[in-house]
């Protein structure tokens, strides 16, 4: 079964809530989360120095999945964040280990 490396980009207000949810739902697949800076925001979602800058602070999340372990993350991140502003995309993975 094919595997994704799902990215969720997020404002720092939902990080906490958002690694809770993936600890509660994502079983024994490993994540990565790291503070990141965000370009293309919507103006309504920066503050005013954001706005300058243009960019905002915000965490990145990287997590590996199956196509349907995704599909089921996604639906419980819609129901848990909509509004929020969280963002996503979703590359194959072309390999995965671990060196032992």
């Amino acid at each position: 079964m094919s595997k994704f490396c799902l990215a969720l980009v997020c404002p720092p207000e939902i990080e906490e809530k958002l690694l809770d949810v993936l600890l509660a739902t994502a079983g024994d697949e490993i994540f990565t989360s790291t503070p990141t800076f965000s370009h293309g925001t919507a103006h309504g979602r920066l503050s005013a120095v954001e706005h300058v800058m243009g960019r905002s602070l915000a965490v990145q999340v990287q997590i590996l999945v199956t196509e349907d372990a995704m599909s089921r993350l996604l639906q419980t991140l819609r129901l848990s964040f909509a509004g929020t502003g969280l963002r996503y995309w979703a590359l194959p993975l072309a390999a995965e280990g671990e060196i032992v």
